[in-house]
């Protein structure tokens, strides 16, 4: 599983024109489900998703979690965050979860989340999203925990 992280002041996701989920202060969380991906994995997603530290406190500093600031979660699938570029410029997906499976264990991260005591919302699964935010930072963190089936 891999995903890129970004610190945002609000976060809202569009399908067609319209809006389907925003947040306020949070994290939005572009998510990729990789082949081979278990609950193993989701659960320790879930952990450093709310534990994540990228929130300042009074001194500045990171030490503050999405949790500690009461922040919210917006899940976003989005299956290019597996492309690899080893060939060409072309990227290649050969790494994603196929989409029916992927889908159940993004849903699966986002109960895991809210189980965890932070409020998670999602876009929409393999719909074509337009997403906006202001990135607060601008922070951007890339989380990703390998399984034994994406190892190459």
């Amino acid at each position: 599983m891999k995903a890129v992280i970004q610190r945002v002041k609000r976060a809202e996701v569009r399908v067609e024109g319209k809006p389907i989920s925003s947040i306020d202060k949070g994290l939005l969380v572009l998510v990729c489900v990789e082949k081979g991906d278990d609950d193993r994995i989701i659960n320790w997603f879930a952990d450093k998703i709310v534990s994540l530290r990228v929130f300042s406190d009074e001194a500045g500093k990171f030490n503050l979690s999405v949790k500690d600031v009461v922040g919210e979660v917006l899940i976003v699938s989005n299956f290019t965050v597996c492309g690899t570029l080893k060939k060409g410029t072309r990227p290649s997906f050969h790494l994603a979860e196929e989409p029916r499976l992927a889908e159940g264990l993004i849903l699966k991260l986002r109960d895991l989340i809210e189980e965890r005591g932070t409020r998670a919302k999602l876009g929409v699964f393999g719909a074509h999203m337009e997403v906006e935010l202001i990135n607060d930072g601008p922070v951007t963190v890339v989380l990703e925990r390998s399984n034994s089936a994406n190892q190459s």
